[in-house]
């Protein structure tokens, strides 16, 4: 779903004083299969999400806009999308979506199910946000996804698509707002790295 880095990137951004943060849901020592089951763990079977796409060039002029609704429902995600009035627009699954730098995948997270992981040991340890994450390589065939897992909660902390051992594609989340009961980023960013844009997704109503 979109974005359990909706749930998950919470845990790990919303401010939590000292002297209330929970127990580590995971060890010092975790393995990269418990810190990626937890991950996974995290992402909700149920959701829908209503918000904006936005692109924009890197002095933030808007290139084009749309929103968009997903659902996400017995493990099964779908997604509609509609233009500024509200018309709704076609748009392929593979590559990225309407021009943006979004991609099916980053709506999805499926990477985070593929079968072949282990830890990058060339980037053991880095911080995103404040938070010490361990660094995840993820492959299935050609596709290689690095990505972050906050040491502490297990949560996604940012994803880069890589392409001959280089990232060329980057998602991160920026902002957090409460749903109800629920903190969430409502603010996330992808890059295509070098391209002089960047995508913008906003969530503006969780159910």
């Amino acid at each position: 779903m979109m974005w359990a880095a909706v749930s998950a990137l919470m845990l790990a951004a919303a401010p939590v004083p000292a002297a209330a943060a929970p127990a580590p849901v995971l060890s010092a020592d975790a393995t990269a299969e418990e810190m990626v089951a937890v991950c996974r763990a995290m992402i909700p079977r149920d959701v829908e999400l209503e918000g904006r796409i936005v692109l924009r060039s890197r002095k933030g002029i808007v290139q084009a806009e749309y929103g968009y609704r997903l659902t996400r429902a017995a493990g099964e995600t779908h997604l509609t999308v509609a233009d500024r009035d509200g018309a709704p627009v076609a748009f392929e699954k593979e590559g990225r979506l309407l021009g943006t730098d979004v991609t099916w995948s980053d709506l999805t997270l499926d990477y985070l199910w593929w079968d072949s992981f282990a830890f990058d040991r060339e980037r053991e340890a880095e911080s995103v946000h404040g938070q010490m994450c361990s660094v995840v390589t993820m492959t299935r065939g050609a596709r290689t996804v690095r990505v972050w897992i906050d040491r502490r909660t297990g949560a996604l902390m940012q994803a880069e698509e890589m392409s001959d051992g280089r990232p060329v594609r980057r998602l991160w989340g920026t902002r957090i707002k409460k749903f109800g009961e629920r903190w969430v980023p409502n603010v996330l960013e992808v890059e295509t790295l070098g391209s002089g844009h960047r995508t913008k997704i906003t969530v503006e109503k969780l159910t």
